[in-house]
């Protein structure tokens, strides 16, 4: 770290003022380039500081200064710097920032994009149209952010139309945009898409950032519950472990505990129990997370340790037919060998091989319980396995 970022993020006054006067008025695009290089390693209060610290540097005298800076893209600083563009905007700025969205660098074009927030330039709206799927997530999450802001339902109602896709990723950059458009109204149609994607996993983990899981819960609990559990099931694979801080996963468990317990809710409190079981048992999941994640992590895992699991497990039963979303999840922890040969009867044939596998595992799949599977698979490749067994 140079001497001159040191000042910059230190808490000497007479250090920081002088370096940021510099950054500024000198425009040392340099040292911010190695600001931004920093966003991993500098506490978020500190970032917060010298945010503060340029803003209030910047007048109308050198706030040009800041288009060069474009280059590097921060989230940390992208509002002071679009905020004072915006701010002592003219004509010439604004010519200046779509040329930006039009030809410039990724980083140049996320800036734009916050920008136009701002600046209703019906000349950005194109731009906004093109890179709201960008593959550079900042960039995507601004064009989203400002077409809602623009209230533009176009691009709204075309997210909702690329949710029926049969490409599971176009379905998982579409609630990507919606989650980023921010309109609650979306929930329902980005749930049936997680239930028919092979992506659930990633699609449930996008949902709390539009809509709190509490909030789900108490609106719809079967639709919560089983976002709930798409969520546990890709955590530590799919999802950051640190993610738990964004879901509030310790409030979410909490009010289950003390709920009143259906079938939904013992099936994903014994399958969260097992998974942060799993998470704290296993070095290859908490050795690289900070001692926060991994203390909220076990504070979580010491609280599904109150719940009596026998208990759950009486109620799992009631999810034991095919036309419950938590079936699969039910079947890990079913023991009833009578109540589980009867989903061998299912029309979900993924369900049989799922239930013959289970059977198996217990050492309950006998010839009987093979021939019952086979009567409805038609599948070639599910025929195979089941034989196999």
């Amino acid at each position: 770290m140079s001497d001159n970022l040191k000042k910059l993020t230190s808490k000497n006054k007479n250090d920081y003022e002088a370096v940021v006067s510099h950054l500024i008025n000198d425009c040392d695009v340099e040292l911010f380039a190695e600001l931004v290089e920093k966003d991993d390693y500098l506490f978020d209060f500190i970032k917060e500081n010298v945010a503060q610290r340029i803003s209030q540097v910047v007048n109308q005298g050198n706030f040009q200064n800041l288009l060069q800076f474009l280059k590097y893209y921060s989230p940390f600083y992208e509002n002071v710097i679009v905020q004072n563009l915006v701010k002592f905007s003219n004509e010439d700025i604004t010519d200046i920032m779509l040329e930006k969205f039009e030809t410039g660098t990724v980083e140049e074009k996320t800036y734009a994009a916050k920008y136009f927030e701002y600046i209703k330039d019906n000349l950005a709206y194109e731009c906004l149209i093109k890179h709201s799927y960008n593959t550079y997530e900042y960039l995507a999450q601004n064009c989203a952010h400002t077409l809602a802001v623009w209230k533009d339902e176009k691009s709204f109602n075309s997210a909702i139309e690329k949710l029926q896709s049969n490409d599971d990723f176009e379905k998982l950059s579409a609630v990507k945009f919606l989650v980023s458009y921010g309109n609650k109204s979306a929930i329902d149609a980005i749930i049936l898409s997680m239930k028919s994607s092979a992506m659930s996993e990633n699609i449930a983990g996008e949902i709390p950032y539009l809509i709190s899981l509490n909030e789900l819960l108490t609106d719809n609990q079967t639709n919560g519950l089983l976002v709930l559990n798409n969520i546990i099931n890709g955590l530590g694979e799919i999802l950051p472990l640190s993610t738990v801080f964004d879901y509030e996963l310790f409030d979410v468990f909490e009010m289950l505990v003390n709920s009143d317990i259906t079938g939904e809710c013992a099936t994903v409190l014994l399958n969260a129990a097992d998974k942060f079981d799993t998470l704290t048992e296993n070095d290859e999941y908490m050795f690289d997370e900070d001692k926060d994640t991994q203390n909220e992590i076990k504070d979580i895992k010491h609280l599904l340790k109150t719940v009596n699991k026998k208990e759950l497990e009486k109620f799992i039963y009631n999810e034991l037919n095919e036309n419950s979303p938590f079936v699969f999840t039910a079947l890990e922890f079913a023991k009833d060998e009578v109540a589980i040969r009867e989903l061998l009867k299912s029309n979900n044939q993924t369900l049989i091989l799922k239930t013959a596998e289970v059977l198996k595992n217990l050492g309950h799949f006998d010839e009987t319980a093979r021939t019952v599977a086979l009567l409805k698979v038609t599948d070639i490749n599910i025929k195979s396995i089941i034989r196999a067994l």
